[in-house]
C-alpha cells in the first residue's frame, strides 16, 4: 500500500470537506453506532500582557491533523455504552495525554502511528474495566480511525467496520474484517459468497473491550483527490461495494454522499445501525 508522496501544496482547514451522519435504522431500539471527527491544532493562551488585546490575545492554529473514527457497540444496551466510552477515551488520550500534533515530520510516522495505537489501546482498557466493574459481560465495540497529517494517513482498526479509499477512480477497501468468517476465508475454509450468508459473520474476533484485541494498524501517502469513507457493516449490509463506488465517484460534497448512502440503506430495511463518516479535499472549482 505504499505510494510515492504528492507533491501538492499543503492543504488548508479549508479544503477539507468532512461530515459524519448515523441512523439508528428501521429494526434497532437504539443506536449503538457512534461517530467523531476530531481535528489538532496548536494554540496559545495569553494569560496575562501589558500589550494591546488584539496582540495579546490568545492564539489557536490551522488544523494540524484531522481524525476520523466510527464505532460499533456490541449490544443495543451495553454496545451503546461501549462504543460512546471508546471514542470519548480515544478523545480525551488525544487531546490531552499525546504530543500528537507536534509530530509533523513525515521521517516519525511510526511514532505518530504508535501513539494512535496507544489512544485506542487505553480506550479498550477503559471499556473492559468499566464493563467488569459494571458486571456487563460481552461489553465491547468495533473501533475504525484513520488520522490525518498530509501528506500521510495513519489506520488503526479493530472489529468489522470498514474503510475505504476512492482513488483513481477505483474503490479499494482498506480495512480487513476480523470475524470468524473473515478468519475461515482467510484459512480456506470458507468462501466469500458463503461467509456473507454465514452467521458466523456476525460474530467478532477482536473488539475494543472484548478479550481480544488485535489492532491492524498501516499507514500510506495521500493523494488530493481520494475520497475516504468510514462505515459501519449497517451500510454493508445493504450497499454493495460497486454501489458506494459510484456513490463515491459522483462529485457530490461529503454530506451529499454521506446522506445517499444513509438513505439508500433505509430505503432497502435499514435492518441494523448505520453510520458513515467521508473525508476529502475540494477540488478547485469548490474552493472557489
Amino acid at each position: 500500500m505504499t505510494v510515492s508522496p504528492t507533491t501538492e501544496r499543503v492543504p488548508r482547514q479549508s479544503d477539507v470537506d468532512a461530515f459524519g451522519l448515523t441512523d439508528t435504522g428501521k429494526m434497532r431500539p437504539a443506536n449503538a453506532d457512534q461517530f467523531l471527527i476530531l481535528t489538532l491544532h496548536k494554540m496559545t493562551q495569553v494569560q496575562a500582557s501589558s500589550l494591546p488585546t488584539e496582540i495579546a490575545s490568545s492564539q489557536t492554529s490551522d488544523a494540524r491533523a484531522f481524525i476520523f473514527l466510527v464505532a460499533d457497540g456490541v449490544g443495543s444496551g451495553s454496545g451503546v455504552k461501549a462504543s460512546s466510552a471508546a471514542l470519548r477515551h480515544v478523545m480525551a488520550y488525544v487531546t490531552h495525554a499525546t504530543q500528537l500534533c507536534y509530530i509533523l515530520d513525515p521521517e516519525q510516522h511510526d511514532q505518530f502511528l504508535e501513539e494512535l495505537k496507544k489512544a485506542v489501546a487505553r480506550a479498550h482498557q477503559e471499556v473492559h474495566d468499566s464493563a467488569r466493574a459494571a458486571g456487563a459481560s460481552g461489553m465491547a465495540t468495533t473501533l475504525t480511525l484513520v488520522a490525518f497529517i498530509w501528506p500521510m494517513a495513519y489506520l488503526v482498526h479493530v472489529g468489522d467496520s470498514r474503510c475505504y479509499r476512492l482513488r483513481d477512480g477505483q474503490l479499494q477497501r482498506i480495512t480487513h474484517d476480523q470475524t470468524m468468517a473473515q478468519a475461515l476465508v482467510d484459512a480456506g475454509a470458507l468462501t466469500n459468497s458463503k461467509a456473507e450468508q454465514s452467521p458466523l459473520k456476525h460474530i467478532l474476533t477482536s473488539a475494543v473491550g472484548s478479550d481480544e484485541l488485535m489492532p491492524e494498524v498501516g499507514s500510506d501517502h495521500c493523494q488530493w483527490d481520494d475520497v475516504l469513507l468510514l462505515c459501519t457493516d449497517g451500510l454493508t449490509k445493504h450497499v454493495k461495494d460497486e454501489e458506494i463506488a459510484e456513490i463515491l465517484k459522483s462529485g457530490k460534497t461529503a454530506e451529499g454522499m454521506s446522506r445517499t448512502l444513509v438513505d439508500l440503506t433505509l430505503e432497502r430495511g435499514g435492518t441494523d445501525n448505520v453510520t458513515v463518516v467521508i473525508g476529502k479535499l475540494r477540488s478547485e472549482g469548490d474552493r472557489r
